[in-house]
C-alpha cells in the first residue's frame, strides 16, 4: 500500500535509496514540485548510458492514446534493470482513468511517472486507488502566500546564499506564488551576486528583477500597516504613473488579503505570538510584525469597513458602477478611506 500525504523530500529520499515504485502519480495545482520530482527521477534512476535506450518522455495532447502509454510501459528494459517512462501534461489525456488497468498489474521493471498539472485526478475514479496499492500518489497544492518567504529562504539556503528580510518580502509580493518563476528569478539573483557577497539585498533585487525597492506592494503594505499617510500617498502616486508594473487590481488584491488576515488575527483563540502565527499560518516570526503593528492602528470595526470598501473598489475597477471615475480616482478614494 502506498504512503499517503507523502512529501516531495520523502520521494527524493526514496529514489536516492533506490526504493523505486512501479508508478508515481504526481498531481496538483503547483507545477514546481511536479517538475522537480520528474526531473530528479529522470536524472537519478538510470545511468547516462542506460537512458539512451530505457528512458521515454511522452508529451500528452488531446490526441494522445492511453493505450500507447500502456504499451510503452509494458516494454522490457534493454541492458538495464529498469526503464523510466515519464508522461508529461497527463491532464490532457482524455481517458486517463484507463491507466487503472495497467496499475492493477504494472511491470516491475518499469517506473511510470505520471505528471498531472493544474488540478487533481478525480479521486472517485479507479486510477488513484489502483496507484495507491502499488505506487506513490503525490499532491502538490499551490503554496499559500504566508509560506512563500519560507520557500525563498530554503531555496537559497540550499545554494548557500542568504537574503535580507526586506528583499525576501519584495520577491514574495512581486513575483507571487508561481514557484517555477520564483526559482528562475532567485537563480538570476544568485548569479548576479558580487564576489564575496553571500546575501541578496533589496538593491540587488531592484537592479536585477525590475522591482523598485521604494515603490512596490510590500512597501505599500508596510506603510499602510503603520498608517504612514505621506509614504502611502507617495507610493500610490508612483503607481499611478506605472499601472502596468503595479496594477490597481493587484494592489487591491494585496490589501484585501492583508486586512482579511488581520481580521482572522482578531479572532485568534490565543493572542500570543505562537497563537497568532498558527491562526495566520505563518512560518517566520518576522512575518507577524506588520499584522501586530496594524492591529494597534486599526480597530476590528474599521478593518471590517475597509474589507467592504476593498470589495467595492475591486468591483469598480472591473467596470461595475464605475461611472466616470478613472482607476486612479478609485484608488485614491480607497486609500483615503483606509487611512482616515
Amino acid at each position: 500500500m502506498a504512503k499517503t500525504n507523502i512529501t516531495h523530500r520523502e520521494i527524493v529520499e526514496m529514489i536516492r535509496r533506490g526504493e523505486y515504485k512501479p508508478i508515481f502519480l504526481l498531481m496538483g495545482e503547483e507545477a514546481y514540485y511536479i517538475d522537480r520530482l520528474s526531473e530528479y527521477i529522470a536524472d537519478n534512476v538510470l545511468t547516462k548510458d542506460e537512458q539512451d535506450f530505457n528512458q521515454t518522455i511522452i508529451y500528452c495532447t488531446r490526441e494522445t492514446n492511453v493505450a500507447d502509454v500502456i504499451n510503452c510501459a509494458r516494454r522490457y528494459p534493454m541492458m538495464a534493470n529498469h526503464q523510466v517512462v515519464i508522461v508529461k501534461e497527463a491532464q490532457n489525456l482524455l481517458k486517463i482513468d484507463e491507466l487503472a488497468v495497467y496499475a492493477q498489474n504494472p511491470m516491475k521493471t518499469t517506473i511510470l511517472v505520471i505528471c498531472y498539472k493544474n488540478g487533481k485526478v478525480d479521486g472517485r475514479k479507479k486510477l488513484i486507488p489502483a496507484v495507491e496499492k502499488v505506487g506513490v500518489v503525490f499532491e502538490s497544492p499551490r503554496l499559500k502566500e504566508g509560506m512563500l518567504p519560507q520557500f525563498i529562504v530554503e531555496y537559497l539556503s540550499r545554494k548557500q546564499v542568504g537574503i535580507d528580510e526586506r528583499a525576501c518580502l519584495m520577491m514574495a509580493e512581486s513575483v507571487g506564488a508561481d514557484l517555477n518563476r520564483m526559482a528562475g528569478e532567485l537563480d538570476k539573483l544568485v548569479l548576479a551576486l558580487p564576489a564575496g557577497q553571500p546575501r541578496i539585498t533589496p538593491d540587488l533585487v531592484e537592479q536585477n528583477v525590475g522591482i523598485s525597492k521604494e515603490f512596490n506592494l510590500w512597501e505599500l503594505r508596510t506603510s499602510v500597516a503603520n498608517k504612514d499617510v505621506a509614504k502611502v500617498n507617495k507610493i500610490i502616486f508612483n503607481f499611478d504613473q506605472n499601472p502596468k508594473v503595479n496594477s490597481p487590481v493587484m494592489t487591491v488584491a494585496m490589501l484585501f488579503n492583508f486586512f482579511a488576515q488581520m481580521m482572522l488575527a482578531y479572532y485568534a483563540p490565543e493572542k500570543t505570538e505562537k497563537g497568532l502565527m498558527a491562526q495566520l499560518d505563518l512560518r517566520q516570526t518576522w512575518q507577524l510584525r506588520e499584522y501586530t503593528t496594524a492591529m494597534r492602528k486599526y480597530t476590528p470595526l474599521k478593518v471590517m469597513q475597509i474589507i467592504g470598501k476593498l470589495r467595492e473598489a475591486d468591483a469598480r475597477l472591473k467596470g461595475i458602477d464605475k461611472g466616470n471615475l478613472s482607476d486612479a480616482d478609485i484608488m485614491h478614494e480607497l486609500i483615503y478611506f483606509i487611512l482616515h
